[in-house]
C-alpha cells in the first residue's frame, strides 16, 4: 500500500503492560493520541484487532489509515510473530522486514525485534529497535553505546548505523521483585517511596556498586541490616536498593562493552532519565539525553515511510 503525505498513519507502541497510539501525518505531526493499560498481558491473542480498531475509531482515523506497530504485539504470545532479525544488522533492514497482519481490516504491519544468537550471550529485544531507528541520524557514523533503561534495561553497541551487539539487565524487574517479594520489602515499606537522583543514600550505594559490581548479592542484605542497626528509613532503603542495582548495571555494562569514558546516548523518559543521567555522570560518562517517547514515535514514522510511503519517501532518513 502506498499513501500520500496528507493521509495519516497510526503509529503504535504495544508493550507488555501499556499501549500508546499516535495518529501522525507523514511529516510527523501528531493529529491524535491514545494511551491505555491494554498491553500484551491484558490483550488476548484474539483481542488485538478489536482493541486497535476501537481506539482508531475514537481517534477519528479514516478506514483506510494503515498502522505500523512495534513492541510485544509482534512476540510469540502477541498478535502475530514478527521473526527476530539477527545482529549485526542495519536499522533500516530491520524496519524493512515489518510483517503484514493477515485478514486485518486495514494494512497493518509489525516491526520485528532483534536477536543476538550467541551461545555465550543470547539476547533479544522488541520495541527498542524502533527507538534506535528514531535516533538513526545520531548513530550513522562511528561507534556509539546506547543505554535504554526500563524493566529490562538494554545497552546497545552501534557502529556506523549497524547494531553490532547488545545486552539486557533486569534492573527494573529486580527492583520490583526485591521490593515487593523479598525480605527487603520490610526495609523499603509499602508503598515504595519514589527515588530521587539527589538522594545522598542513592549516590552512596551507587558509588559502592560501581566500585565493585560483583558484590551485589552480598550488599543486598546490608540494606536490611542497615534498617535494623543503623536506622535506615524506608525512603532511604528504596534509594539504596535503586543505587545498588543501577550501579551494578552500569559497572557491568561498561566492562562488557569496553566503554569506560565515552559518551552514552541515554534513551529514557521521566524519573528513569533523571536517575540514570545522574548515575552515568557519577560513573564518569558524558551523557546525551534523548526522550524515549519521542524516539519511538520518530522510529515508527520512519518505519511508516519505509513500508507505506510513496517510493520517494521510503528511504530511511538517517
Amino acid at each position: 500500500m502506498s499513501i500520500e503525505a496528507n493521509v495519516p498513519v497510526a503509529a503504535v507502541d504495544w508493550g507488555t503492560s501499556h499501549l500508546r497510539i499516535w495518529l501522525l501525518d507523514m511529516s510527523g505531526a501528531v493529529l491524535a493520541e491514545r494511551r491505555s493499560d491494554e498491553g500484551l498481558l491484558t490483550t488476548g491473542p484474539d483481542g488485538f484487532s478489536a482493541v486497535l480498531e476501537r481506539h482508531l475509531l475514537d481517534m477519528g482515523a479514516p478506514a483506510a489509515t494503515p498502522a505500523i506497530i512495534c513492541g510485544m504485539a509482534g512476540s510469540r504470545q502477541g498478535w502475530i510473530e514478527a521473526p527476530y532479525v539477527t545482529v549485526p544488522a542495519q536499522l533500516s533492514d530491520v524496519l524493512a522486514r515489518a510483517i503484514p497482519v493477515p485478514g486485518a481490516q486495514r494494512d497493518i504491519r509489525i516491526v520485528p525485534g532483534m536477536a543476538q544468537r550467541s551461545a555465550d550471550a543470547p539476547d533479544v529485544m522488541r520495541g527498542e529497535e524502533t527507538q534506535l531507528a528514531g535516533i538513526a541520524d545520531l548513530l550513522a557514523a562511528g561507534r556509539h553505546v546506547v543505554c535504554m533503561p526500563g524493566t529490562h534495561s538494554k545497552w546497545v553497541d552501534v557502529e556506523d548505523g549497524t547494531v553490532a551487539g547488545f545486552g539486557t539487565w533486569l534492573t527494573g524487574e529486580l527492583f520490583s521483585v526485591l521490593s515487593k517479594q523479598s525480605i527487603l520489602r520490610h526495609a523499603v515499606g509499602d508503598p515504595v517511596a519514589a527515588v530521587s537522583a539527589s538522594n545522598k543514600t542513592f549516590r552512596h550505594w551507587l558509588e559502592q556498586a560501581l566500585a565493585s559490581p560483583g558484590d551485589m548479592t552480598s550488599r543486598l542484605f546490608k540494606i536490611r541490616a542497615s534498617t535494623l542497626l543503623l536506622d535506615l528509613t524506608p525512603q532511604d532503603a528504596a534509594a539504596a536498593l535503586s543505587g545498588l542495582l543501577i550501579g551494578t548495571e552500569i559497572g557491568s555494562a561498561g566492562a562488557q562493552f569496553g566503554w569506560k569514558e565515552g559518551e552514552i546516548a541515554l534513551v529514557a523518559s521521566g524519573p528513569l532519565s533523571d536517575l540514570y543521567g545522574a548515575a552515568l555522570g557519577i560513573a564518569g560518562y558524558r551523557v546525551r539525553p534523548i526522550d524515549a517517547e519521542t524516539a519511538v514515535r520518530a522510529g515508527l514514522l520512519v518505519a511508516a515511510r519505509q513500508n507505506f510511503g510513496p517510493r520517494e519517501t521510503r528511504k530511511v532518513q538517517a
